[in-house]
């Protein structure tokens, strides 16, 4: 039997996990990574600290697959996903010459102000489909070189060496013999040109990085080295997988087709889109991106994001105190028959995709007397269906391309209240996935694809799925109308 290790290092720590060849994992482990925080909202890891909680995962992995009374000689194929954006750089030596800068890292606010200053806002859209928003690498990166003479140095006489996390840890693993990474991380940097698939020496030059050196870019599924895992494995494993956190999980939930989306329901959410072979520039407040892509073939997408889903939840119970266990507010919306009137908007920190009011503050709308507790809850559940389906309708308008399917994943799934709405509001199927970990589900595909364990896509939509398909039910009709209520809400800015 040949298995495949899956690596999904993620913002708050590692998880390290062994697929067989029909999909299932069968050993995990973990470990807790530190990120730093301080002043003006920087963000940074330590390189080395990543690495070895890297290590420390898959330690734990393997000991649980000996536990479960099989060998580590089985493991044939090694993919890695990664948080998107966090970025290394490091000498030729392959010493790292600062801290990793984490993607929600803040400190160059004012590089993207200057960046836009300068008219770049529509060149850097139409090559690489991202907005300027300290979110994405570079933006970051001019900021060290603006602020920190060594790492100019470096960058100015060609001696430092870029690359999100999936590139370093590669690069690590490989003992220095693999410098790439894939076109999912490329895209996210700002500097990739996601039409021709290329480092983009305008953009480069623009930004005064034209000396830096940037790694080979391959395929999602591609032969990247291969590696020991610092002696943790007894013969060198091939790494045939790299693909960024979010990307990973779209292709993990089954996002091969145009029209098939994912989202995810955490504090916040992430939607992607698969809007096939071409990329499409959002008029909608969507950004571009590469979905996934395998050896001849490159799937684009668009991808939205919400700033508050279960936030909203949390800040009930923890601020208002409406209830003492999150899941009591499922029976708590369904005593009222409707919301009677009342929205929440839940602009905590400001309105993300497609509106971008990021100044905007939250409100609640609707109240009379006759408003209890209940209509507050249901009202703030309500908001979570109300916001995705905002973003596949900006979405479905920019593409011309129908939702056929939404997969749902993240701790808010477990919400039947939410998950029905979500499901007449569409008007559409809606999936959710009990697997927990399905960014590192979608590594492996990526990684046994390459290696032949699964033969095409078309293997991989037979694997066996824990999947729930949740269907319109009778109430579609007065889930519209709600929805109404909504957009007259969002609208209403006073």
């Amino acid at each position: 039997m040949n298995f495949i290790l899956a690596i999904d290092q993620g913002t708050s720590g590692t998880k390290a996990l062994v697929f067989d060849a029909g999909g299932q994992a069968i050993a995990r482990g973990a470990a807790p990574l530190q990120t730093n925080y301080f002043g003006e909202g920087f963000v940074e890891q330590d390189p080395e600290a990543i690495y070895n909680n890297v290590i420390a995962a898959v330690s734990n992995c393997l000991n649980d697959l000996e536990i479960n009374g099989y060998s580590k000689r089985q493991i044939t194929a090694i993919g890695i996903s990664n948080q998107r954006e966090t970025f290394v750089l490091w000498d030729e030596s392959g010493r790292p010459l600062h801290p990793a800068i984490v993607w929600q890292c803040k400190r160059s606010v004012k590089v993207c102000e200057a960046l836009a200053q300068r008219g770049l806002s529509s060149t850097i859209a139409a090559k690489t489909g991202l907005v300027i928003d300290p979110y994405f690498s570079a933006t970051k990166l001019i900021w060290l070189v603006e602020n920190d003479p060594a790492i100019k140095e470096a960058v100015v006489s060609g001696k430092a060496f870029f690359g999100t996390i999936d590139t370093w840890l590669l690069y690590r693993l490989t003992n220095g013999k693999s410098y790439a990474t894939d076109h999912t991380n490329a895209s996210r940097t700002l500097f990739f040109n996601i039409h021709d698939l290329k480092w983009d020496a305008e953009l480069l030059e623009a930004f005064g990085l034209n000396n830096l050196q940037l790694p080979e870019v391959k395929s999602s599924s591609a032969h990247f080295g291969a590696s020991t895992i610092n002696g943790l494995l007894p013969d060198p494993v091939a790494v045939t997988a790299l693909i960024g956190d979010s990307h990973a999980a779209a292709f993990g939930e089954g996002c091969f087709d145009a029209g098939t989306a994912k989202a995810t329901l955490g504090t916040g959410s992430s939607i992607i889109m698969n809007i096939g072979n071409k990329p499409v520039t959002s008029q909608n407040g969507m950004v571009t991106t590469i979905c996934w892509s395998i050896p001849g073939r490159v799937d684009y997408a668009l991808e939205g994001v919400i700033v508050t889903c279960g936030g909203t939840i949390e800040w009930l119970k923890n601020e208002l105190g409406l209830f003492d266990d999150v899941k009591a507010t499922t029976g708590m919306a369904n005593t009222v028959s409707d919301n009677g009137g009342v929205y929440l908007v839940p602009a905590f920190s400001g309105l993300g995709s497609p509106h971008w009011e990021m100044n905007r503050k939250a409100s609640i709308t609707g109240m009379t007397f006759g408003t209890n507790k209940n209509h507050i809850v249901r009202a703030a559940l309500e908001s979570i269906p109300y916001q995705i389906t905002d973003v596949i309708s900006a979405m479905e308008k920019d593409t011309g391309i129908p939702l056929k399917q939404l997969m749902t994943n993240g701790g808010l799934t477990a919400n039947e209240f939410v998950m029905q709405l979500l499901t007449d509001v569409l008007a559409k199927p809606v999936s959710r996935s009990s697997m927990p970990d399905v960014s590192a589900l979608g590594a492996s595909y990526m990684a046994g694809l390459q290696q032949g364990i699964f033969h095409n896509i078309a293997t991989l939509k037979n694997l066996k799925s824990d999947k729930v398909v949740l269907e319109p039910s009778g109430e579609s009709n007065n889930a519209m109308e709600w929805y109404r209520g909504w957009l007259q809400a969002i609208n209403n800015k006073n």
